[in-house]
């Protein structure tokens, strides 16, 4: 019986470790690029603010304008303009900051608070950090790109777990190899220690960071959705976008607002009804007395929703809310903040919050960047490993176990994995398929692959 228990988990370490490498062969350059781009996008704020540096602080003495006239003083400088949000500016000494839809394209508009002047316009997906969202959730190529990305995070969740099994000190003598890399080690030896090393003291983290990105996923996010709604638990109003959905065609509509300056003219007001023109400086007014967290946008009224609205934009999405103003007086009708929400959508908006490093300050941030680094050097050591020890004529994947039998609970465990993570399970089915159809019957692939 022994015997019979030692080859068999000789086999399962033989198995994991293949599924290991493949996974890591498919996976590391997407955990590269995940990792840079996830760490450029902890420090938003901190980007966001020296990207805005230029038109804070401005030299003001006098009254300002109204939020009406700097609306204004936008449309008739982008003519077919209309307006998208006005966001709050958070000192008055801040330029004001003006959404606006131009031909289908997003722009941002810095006016000057006081003289009304134009300090800037900038297509939004143009910003740096715009780029840098859009390759750390699509690889800048829509819904292939955010399922490729889902793709790699789901192979990286198998990394992790046949790493933990890997790793574990089965005939280690002392803590060294296992809680610390052997410094006298040289060569793939010294590499391994410091791959699995890195691993151990960093795979809680990352499932973490793999978990709370799911959601954002295109097929994992949408089929949670559908979820949601079949069982009766989705919001009115999802508090992240799904990767993959924002498409070309969906920048190109545009709002159907009344907060063009002559809308009064069309639908007429009667006794103390203000103005349209009026309403945005009510509406800015109520909503500055909210004393949201900053960034709030105020959005108009449009077909999908008849109120004027608020939203707090803060990535620290705990201390969200939003607001919703009566269309005709702009009075507050309703307000929502994050402890409102349904259960699933706080844990979520938590997961979120910490997954881009603002749930808890400058230790969340620091949390996050040293995992997107101990993934870079786990990537590069791994990398470096295979090299070292793979022929030039091949692959290098460790040898097939002949006449392996996977076990009921191991299948089990498969099974269960392919159904919480979809794509996995379609990912194991096409392997499946061209192993058996292709791969095993060419000679080329065989030698290569390691079959």
């Amino acid at each position: 019986m022994a015997s019979i228990s030692s080859n068999s988990a000789k086999t399962l370490y033989r198995m994991l470790w293949r599924w290991h490498f493949y996974a890591g062969v498919f996976a590391i350059p997407f955990i590269i690029i995940l990792s840079v781009t996830g760490a450029l996008y902890l420090f938003k704020p901190q980007l966001d603010a020296l990207h805005d540096a230029p038109y804070r602080n401005l030299p003001i003495s006098g009254p300002q304008t109204t939020p009406q006239q700097q609306l204004e003083a936008v449309l008739a400088a982008t003519p077919n303009a209309q307006l998208t949000a006005y966001q709050l500016p958070q000192t008055p000494t801040d330029a004001v900051n003006i959404l606006v839809n131009i031909a289908g394209a997003p722009f941002r508009v810095y006016v000057h608070p006081q003289s009304l002047a134009i300090l800037h316009s900038e297509n939004e997906h143009s910003r740096f950090l715009h780029y840098v969202h859009d390759i750390h959730g699509e690889l800048l190529l829509g819904k292939p790109g955010s399922i490729l990305v889902e793709l790699a995070a789901c192979w990286a969740i198998v990394l992790i777990f046949t790493g933990l099994y890997l790793w574990w000190p089965r005939n280690a003598r002392g803590l060294g190899g296992a809680l610390y890399p052997r410094t006298h080690l040289k060569g793939r030896l010294f590499w391994r220690d410091v791959h699995s090393v890195i691993g151990i003291w960093l795979s809680a983290f990352v499932l973490f960071l793999l978990i709370s990105g799911l959601p954002w996923a295109f097929a994992w996010g949408s089929l949670f959705k559908e979820v949601r709604t079949l069982t009766g638990t989705a919001a009115q109003k999802q508090d992240w976008v799904i990767a993959g959905r924002t498409t070309p065609e969906k920048n190109k509509e545009k709002p159907e607002t009344t907060t063009d300056a002559h809308a009064e003219h069309q639908h007429g007001h009667t006794g103390h009804t203000p103005q349209k023109h009026d309403l945005l400086n009510i509406v800015v007014a109520n909503a500055h007395a909210l004393n949201f967290a900053h960034p709030v946008l105020i959005n108009p009224p449009s077909v999908k929703n008849p109120n004027w609205s608020a939203k707090s934009n803060h990535q620290n999405r705990p201390l969200r809310a939003d607001a919703f103003f009566d269309p005709t007086t702009g009075a507050l009708n309703n307000q929502q903040n994050f402890a409102q929400r349904h259960i699933i959508d706080r844990v979520i908006g938590i997961g979120i919050a910490a997954h881009e490093g603002q749930l808890f300050g400058w230790f969340n941030q620091l949390l996050g960047l040293m995992t997107a680094l101990g993934l870079i050097l786990m990537s590069v050591s791994g990398f470096i490993m295979w090299r070292k020890r793979a022929p030039s004529n091949a692959l290098g994947a460790p040898p097939p176990i002949p006449d392996a039998r996977l076990g009921v609970g191991f299948i089990a465990i498969i099974l269960i994995a392919a159904i919480l993570l979809p794509v996995l399970g379609a990912s194991l089915i096409v392997i499946l398929v061209l192993e058996k159809t292709l791969l095993s019957r060419w000679p080329v692939s065989q030698r290569w692959l390691g079959l």
